[in-house]
């Protein structure tokens, strides 16, 4: 299915580094009063709310980590604890095509328990007592299309963390892949750029970097920012991110009660 021009800029151009999420150069910005035009996409994003759309986010997800990191994605196969938590929703990408599974995201905020990353490191006082969401367990299908995925599933994060009073979007990235968060202009929570073992990612060293939700459009604004139009003059009616009942819908509240009554996580 094809995508329409100003997508298909994003994920085409020959410069653009395999793990990026954006492109070159800013495209011109529209005027202000203008009403937001409407884009359509050839896939869906929305909230996972029952236990097939799960299984079709675990998928995707051990498929996009074995392509990368095979060891830790042995711990992947199926899904995890902190999956079904009550402050955690992931977002699933299903084609419209044939309904198969294009990229994922999972997203925990700290209104109930600390974030994964806080496992590893205390916040500092500027995090401290502020509505936080971290994103982990990113993974896209492979090729172009995955990067559009990819972008598309930050447009979600960012208007999930609108939707819902988070004033800081927290991450870790491992290099190389911390380079797509300076450019959609994250700041580093510790000095000096240091990658630190996070437990909660395999140990891997992963620096941690937060992005201001209240000042983004300003910010991203005063840069000229290549996604500034996707983000803030296209609406999108494709991504869904009406949050389910109890968080995760009552199939996977189900799912929940059975995994404490059998003593583990699940099997796919």
């Amino acid at each position: 299915m094809k995508l329409d021009h100003e997508i298909h800029e994003i994920a085409t151009a020959d410069q653009v580094d395999e793990h990026s999420f954006i492109n070159s150069p800013a495209p011109t910005r529209r005027a202000a009063a203008k009403a937001l035009p409407e884009q359509r996409l050839p896939f869906t994003i929305r909230i996972v709310n029952d236990e097939q759309a799960l299984q079709k986010a675990v998928g995707i997800r051990y498929s996009a980590y074995n392509r990368h990191l095979p060891k830790l994605a042995e711990n992947l196969i199926r899904f995890e604890e902190a999956d079904l938590a009550q402050d955690t929703i992931i977002l699933l990408a299903e084609s419209k095509l044939d309904g198969s599974p294009l990229g994922t995201m999972r997203i925990q905020t700290n209104h109930y328990h600390p974030l994964g990353l806080e496992q590893s490191v205390t916040l500092p006082p500027w995090l401290q007592g502020r509505h936080l969401a971290e994103a982990t367990r990113l993974g896209v299908s492979s090729g172009q299309a995955g990067k559009v995925v990819k972008t598309l599933l930050f447009k979600a994060y960012f208007q999930y963390c609108v939707e819902n009073g988070i004033d800081w979007m927290v991450i870790t990235a491992r290099f190389p892949l911390d380079r797509q968060y300076d450019a959609l202009l994250f700041r580093d929570v510790f000095s000096g750029r240091e990658f630190i073992p996070m437990q909660h990612v395999g140990n891997l060293p992963h620096r941690v970097m937060a992005f201001e939700v209240a000042t983004a459009r300003e910010r991203w604004a005063a840069a000229s920012h290549p996604l500034f139009d996707l983000m803030f003059e296209m609406r999108h009616p494709d991504l869904m991110l009406e949050q389910p009942p109890n968080a995760m819908g009552e199939q996977i509240s189900l799912l929940r009660s059975r995994i404490a009554r059998d003593g583990g996580v699940g099997t796919r």
